[in-house]
């Protein structure tokens, strides 16, 4: 029964990732059509295709973004899973705990207001300018978020439910664990789904700002030089990555909302 959810949830996933690249096509077209930009700005559809696969030319082109993005890819995804990790602890810490929730929820607000690029430059003199810094940077951009998404999930779970795994001589942390966090899998991946596109830009933020590797930085390079095939390409491979990436986490969180007995419509 689960894997008839699982296909159906493919299909049903696949569907809505072609009809969304169709409407970015029709609309990257449009654009070029009735604003008449200039072209030695704008590229089509099909420069890129000609870019990646059918210029003499294409084999480089092809290993050179693959490896950008793989930079950016890797940077991203150790700070999305940093972020909600650390969004998952602090959001069960505060619904454990009213005091810690008020004394330390208005400093991650303060914080939060802060623009991400004017504290670049501070991360990068503390963490350096390797992984770590990345990570830390899109973990940023995850974390707040995903915190009050998760802080809501957990409260979100049956007091009838808690009280009666109390009654079984069940103590907060099995509350926790049996009611608390099955309720909050919902808000989980929906944070994971809303986060990752996030923690790609994040990450080309940092690569802009500070590492001077990956996609990002390729695309910095790009803009200063008129790179201008290689910019389109690479705005299109990062952009389809992530929609690849918000789809399998759709598909992650539907097998496991199955095996809660929580499948969403």
């Amino acid at each position: 029964m689960i894997w008839k959810r699982t296909l159906a949830t493919l299909s049903s996933t696949l569907m809505s990732a072609g009809v969304s690249l169709a409407l970015v096509l029709g609309a990257w077209l449009a654009f070029i059509e009735y604003f008449s930009v200039n072209p030695m700005v704008v590229r089509s559809p099909l420069d890129v295709w000609a870019y990646l696969f059918t210029q003499e030319e294409a084999a480089a082109h092809r290993s050179l973004v693959w490896e950008g993005l793989r930079i950016t890819l890797v940077d991203a995804g150790f700070g999305l899973v940093a972020g909600l990790v650390a969004a998952t602890v602090v959001a069960m810490l505060f619904v454990l705990s009213t005091a810690a929730e008020q004394a330390f929820l208005p400093v991650a607000m303060i914080m939060r207001s802060v623009p991400l690029v004017a504290m670049t430059p501070v991360i990068t003199l503390i963490f350096g300018r390797e992984l770590l810094a990345t990570t830390v940077i899109c973990g940023i951009v995850v974390f707040f978020p995903a915190l009050v998404n998760i802080v809501l999930g957990l409260r979100s779970a049956s007091p009838q439910s808690v009280d009666l795994v109390r009654a079984y001589g069940g103590g907060t942390w099995t509350a926790l664990r049996k009611v608390l966090i099955p309720s909050a899998l919902p808000s989980f991946f929906t944070s994971a789904r809303i986060s990752a596109p996030g923690a790609i830009v994040g990450a080309m933020l940092a690569e802009w700002l500070a590492t001077g590797k990956g996609l990002g930085y390729r695309m910095l390079q790009d803009v200063s030089t008129f790179e201008s095939d290689d910019l389109w390409t690479s705005v299109v491979v990062i952009t389809l990555a992530s929609l690849l990436i918000y789809s399998l986490i759709g598909i992650v969180e539907n097998i496991v909302l199955a095996r809660f007995g929580r499948v969403q419509n």
